[in-house]
């Protein structure tokens, strides 16, 4: 029974002592009286003292017919004993001042033989045992409960562990792939970038290379960390890659090849996730800008208004047409995501002028 319930059925257990003395005993007879609320009181402490409580219930046994709080205090201690020898002499000694008749000269020996006698011997016997058999069951029904408990747990541990087991291994069947196809491919690009910066004769083709094997060499130091912690499969805590922050744009926007004006009012101390956040959108919408406006401009604002963070990126209609590039279209997807972790919202869509833009909105008043 749950700890909120007990002072009720400790109440209901003095009240159904008091009713068995009251059936039993007569007013006017106070040692019996006192014996019996002796051992209605003593109910009281039979969770937390249950051998006192038992030892002061038992003279109500002895000069009286009145057994129900021995019974009930002989029940808890069984319940929260696991001593048989300290069980059985409790028990006897119950059965014994139950049996006894008060005073003990009224005995009579010659008729302890005689059928009644032995009726009753086993009667109060049986009485004596039935709560030391009741509350070692329900001691073994609540140890057995707490062994199921473990149990459970150690299999759901089991199970967690095995799925770390499967995650690491995807993990490291990713990281392989990571390494063989994807290095190979952006180690090419690299040197061809290379080839092209050194022995193309046109000032611009060279500045495109070199631009192209910058980018491909910091994506390859970037890829490599990947694959490192991928390979970590998650045993310790590490970052993905070194988290970029607003101190960084800048050096975004210049390695980027697009014509951008980055416009900013922030706060001094910005928590680094709401960095992180806007360096991301930023980012994102400067690759789209890359691969769907070719020959566009763009304008990034990041302001802070009315406990609001907003970052918007705008690009202006493309001056070209766009290259067919692959995409799987995660990139929006991703900012929604980290952006209703902090408790914000992403827009995109079309602008009046044929371009597009991009609108993060984090509320500041989540920033820990």
């Amino acid at each position: 029974m749950s700890t909120r319930h007990a002072p009720l059925l400790d109440a209901a257990l003095v009240g159904a002592a008091l009713l068995d003395l009251w059936v039993h005993v007569d007013g006017e007879d106070r040692l019996r009286l006192a014996c019996g609320l002796l051992a209605a009181l003593a109910l009281t402490l039979r969770r937390h003292r249950p051998l006192p409580a038992f030892a002061l219930t038992v003279p109500t046994a002895l000069v009286s017919d009145v057994v129900f709080a021995t019974m009930a205090a002989l029940y808890t201690l069984s319940s929260l004993s696991r001593h048989c020898g300290l069980l059985a002499c409790c028990a006897l000694a119950f059965a014994v001042s139950d049996f006894m008749p008060w005073p003990w000269t009224d005995l009579e020996v010659d008729e302890l033989h005689k059928t009644y006698s032995l009726l009753h011997l086993t009667y109060t016997l049986a009485t004596a045992a039935a709560p030391v058999f009741l509350g070692q069951l329900v001691q073994a029904r609540r140890e057995l409960s707490l062994r199921l408990a473990e149990v459970s747990r150690a299999r759901e541990h089991e199970q967690l562990l095995t799925a770390q087991a499967v995650l690491a291994k995807e993990r490291a069947q990713l990281a392989r792939e990571m390494h063989d196809v994807v290095s190979h491919q952006v180690s090419l690009i690299a040197v061809q970038a290379g080839a092209l910066q050194v022995g193309s004769p046109d000032a611009e083709a060279r500045a495109a290379g070199a631009t192209i094997r910058r980018l491909s060499v910091q994506t390859l130091e970037e890829l490599r960390h990947m694959v490192g912690v991928l390979r970590a499969s998650g045993s310790r805590a590490t970052e993905l890659t070194p988290q970029p922050s607003l101190a960084d744009l800048h050096q975004l926007i210049g390695a980027s090849g697009i014509e951008a004006e980055l416009k900013t009012d922030l706060p001094e101390k910005l928590p680094p996730a709401f960095q992180r956040a806007v360096y991301r959108t930023v980012q994102e919408a400067l690759t789209n800008v890359r691969k769907h406006a070719p020959g566009a401009t763009a304008t990034i604002g990041i302001r802070h208004r009315d406990g609001t963070l907003e970052t918007t990126v705008t690009n202006s209609a493309p001056t070209r047409p766009a290259l067919a590039l692959p995409g799987a279209h995660h990139g929006l997807a991703g900012l929604r995501q980290r952006a209703a972790l902090l408790g914000g919202t992403v827009t995109s869509g079309p602008t009046s002028d044929g371009g597009y833009g991009l609108r993060l909105e984090l509320p500041l008043s989540t920033a820990p």
